[in-house]
């Protein structure tokens, strides 16, 4: 039981968990966790934390299959400049593991930012707290645990 688990069973929110075996040598985690679970890449979303100009951790939510736009984010959280977060600073404030940070029952909630492709999906995989372990749920789920707000958010190719 992790956290982000306890989050959505808390809430009632309907969701399912996913578990895998997870590889140490795997370079992507959102990519193996599509892989493994059979599951369109661009249904799997990866949490980022990133720090803006001010210091202010921000999370954003894209699917494994795009890049976090800095700017997008940026503007989105209302701020100048953003760039991804310290390692350290990141595990302190979520509780989380590096490949296994959940946007869900974070230690400090942060504020979240869900890219808008995840309205195109009935349901959207995250982690749910750990490497090898992904939740299953609405994307307005996820916008209402993380108090998140759906925008753009993938940089342009």
């Amino acid at each position: 039981m992790t956290p982000a688990i306890n989050a959505a069973r808390k809430a009632r929110i309907d969701h399912r968990i996913h578990e895998y075996d997870h590889d140490p040598a795997s370079a992507s985690y959102g990519t193996e966790a599509a892989e493994k679970m059979a599951v369109d890449p661009q249904r799997v979303f990866k949490t980022l934390v990133v720090a803006t100009e001010t210091g202010e951790l921000v999370v954003g939510v894209v699917p494994v299959t795009a890049m976090l736009s800095m700017k997008q984010i940026a503007r989105a959280a209302g701020a100048k400049k953003a760039a991804m977060a310290d390692r350290q600073e990141v595990q302190r404030s979520t509780g989380y593991v590096l490949g296994g940070v959940s946007p869900l029952g974070q230690k400090k909630r942060l504020r979240t930012f869900i890219d808008a492709s995840a309205e195109a999906f009935a349901t959207v995989f995250v982690s749910a707290g750990r490497r090898g372990l992904e939740i299953e749920l609405a994307p307005a789920d996820l916008a209402t645990l993380t108090g998140g707000r759906l925008t753009p958010l993938q940089q342009e190719a």
